[in-house]
Parts: C-alpha cells; structure tokens; sequence
C-alpha cells in the first residue's frame, strides 16, 4: 500500500489538473461570449445548460456520486455564465426563502439574486427588465396549487422557461434555541399549514403571527428574545437563529415545485414540458372535446386545474401541463386541435423537465 503522503501528492496533482481545466474552459466561454455578441444572440440557455448536466451524469463511472455532480456542475455552469453576463434574478424575499433556495439551486450562487416582497413583485420585476428571470412557487405535493402564481399569469405575457422541484424541510428556530421561553411564533401561512399537526402537538395555545415569507419570520424572530419562526437551515444561518427542532413538517414527502419566467422560452432540450392556459364555450362536452386531441396524439398531461377568470361569473380558466416542446410536430398539431374548442388558448412556456433537488 501507498503512503498517506503519496496519495495525498496524487490528490494535490489532480487538483492542479482541474484548475487548470477550469480555466482552460473559462477562456472558451470568453470566446463564446464574444461570438454571442456579434450575433446578437442570449447568453443563459436552459436547454444546453440540461443537455450538458444529462451528458455528464450518463457517463459517470463513479464512484462520484452523480448528485454531487450536478450540484458541482451547476456551480461551474453559474461561474461561467458570470463570465459572460451575470444574470440578475428575482425571488421572494428577504434571502433564505425557499424560493431564493430554488432559485440557488437552478442558478447557482454566482447569479445576482434580488429579493422582493411579493409573488407580483416578481413578475413585475421581470416585466419592467430589472431582472432577467423570476422565480415563484406553483404548488406544493401536500398543500396544492398556489393559486395566486396561477392567477398572475392570466394578465403576464411572461413565459415560463425552465421549473425546480425542491424538497421542502421546516425548523422551529429562536435566538436561544429554547422552547420554554417561546411566546410566539412567526410563520409563512404555507409553512403553517405544512406544520399544522406538529404546531398543534408541541406549541399549544402559542399564537402564530403571520409572515410575508419563512425567510421574513427568521428575521423577525432574530430581534425578538421570545419569539420563534419557521424557517429553513439557510434563514438559520443568515440571521444567527439556533435550532429549537429541526424537521417538523407533518410530511417527510413535502415537495414544492417553483416556475423560472422570463420574457421567452428556451428550445428543446430532448425532455421538456409544455404548459398552456385556455378558456372553452359554455357548452356541454366541452372540456372532453378540448382534451380529446392530446388522447388522439398519446401526449401525457401531467397536469390540469382550473381557476376562476374573475371576469365573468362562471366562467373559468384552465391550465394545463403536458410531456414534449411546442417544437414537436405532434405537440403543436394537437395544442392547434384544441384551439378550435377554446375561446381563448395562450402557450405559457416549453422547457426542460425539472427534477428533484
């Protein structure tokens, strides 16, 4: 067997290797930025971005752990994208939301995020160019669809252009880390209702003060000797909070699926998703009839709920999500059937599948 000396010796030598990769691939990123220029063409491309991730882990031999890949890759991918052109991202805010989390994981940390206070703000920020790309929560696998995201792209000719699958974890966090002196908690209404059973169970009688965001509990929390949030790991590092449990979600499959919109979409990647919105004549059967040329096609829909126009009494506004990009012959043909059901028919977006993180 080798010494520990000499096969550290080998890991430094590697090391040296990858940067000096690293900065060989930095120059031809430079490159490629200036070529974008002269074209006139965008620097951030979802699709390319995927296709680099999937070609990457399908030849990993291991034993790196493919997750850990992407999470590396993601990082490099964001680092040279800086290169190019930082991209400024908008988010709920303060930092340390989920959303903010989703937006880390899609982006990378070398993105200049800009935390806003709402869901609209998001879109606006997006709408007016402060921001290149949005990113909002669209539902969570225990509490639903987020019907407000929903109702902001009835109005927004935003498009969706990539989506981040999250896991979702909650911890009660206060300045001492101690939950006798806890008076009251401050909350994220979806958070609550995440923790619903163990709120109940373990903090009785304690009242729940309403947040704008679990990253806004934290930082009230912080300045509040007696008081209690729930919040994510990163809001208890931002704002020095200690743990007074961790992981006090009601379900351990809590998932929350966040949209990135921006003003187009990407190309295909070769696993996308495509979703629409669409209004139907008030006539019987016609929901069957607006479906039936995606049954006719075989596309899946992963997706379909339903919304009040908030136009006109009874009248309502259907989204739905189906598997292929508007690229694809099939897709575009049977989305052009469905048109001749639908009064009013708008493509929200096609862009890579997203997968959990």
């Amino acid at each position: 067997m080798q010494s520990v000396e000499k096969l550290r010796k080998k890991i430094d030598e590697i090391d040296d290797a990858i940067v000096e990769l690293l900065n060989k691939r930095s120059t031809i990123v430079l490159e490629i930025a200036h070529v974008k220029r002269n074209e006139n063409a965008k620097f951030y491309s979802p699709e390319r971005e995927r296709q680099i991730l999937e070609r990457l882990t399908s030849r990993n031999p291991g034993p790196f752990p493919n997750e850990t890949l992407r999470v590396i890759y993601r990082e490099i991918l964001s680092a040279s994208l800086s290169l190019e052109e930082p991209l400024k991202v908008a988010c709920l805010g303060p930092l340390a939301t989920f959303t903010h989390l989703a937006a880390l994981r899609h982006f990378g940390s070398s993105a200049d995020f800009i935390p806003v206070e709402t869901i609209r703000d998001v879109f606006d920020s997006v709408e007016k160019g402060k921001a290149e790309f949005g990113v909002v929560p669209i539902e969570n696998s225990n509490e639903g669809v987020i019907s407000y995201t929903l109702d902001l792209f009835i109005d927004s000719e935003l498009k969706v252009s990539a989506e981040v699958m999250l896991e979702i974890t909650h911890n009660l966090l206060s300045l001492s880390g101690d939950r006798s002196r806890i008076k009251r908690v401050y909350s994220f209404s979806p958070a609550t209702a995440q923790c619903r059973h163990w709120i109940q169970q373990n903090l009785p009688g304690i009242p729940i003060i309403e947040a704008t965001s679990t990253a806004k509990a934290a930082e009230m929390a912080s300045g509040d000797e007696e008081a209690a949030a729930v919040a994510s790991d990163l809001a208890a590092e931002i704002y020095n909070l200690r743990f007074v449990e961790r992981n006090i979600e009601d379900s351990r499959q809590n998932y929350t699926r966040f949209l990135v919109i921006s003003k187009d979409f990407p190309g295909p990647s070769g696993r996308d998703k495509t979703s629409i919105m669409f209004t139907l004549k008030n006539i019987p059967g016609s929901l069957y009839h607006s479906l039936e040329p995606f049954k006719k096609a075989k596309i899946n829909l992963t997706k379909i709920e339903s919304r009040p126009s908030k136009r006109k009494a009874w009248e309502y506004i259907f989204f739905a999500d189906m598997e292929g990009h508007i690229e694809d012959k099939k897709l575009r043909k049977a989305i052009e059937a469905v048109k001749e059901n639908c009064l009013f028919l708008k493509i929200l977006g096609s862009y890579p599948c997203g997968g959990l993180e």
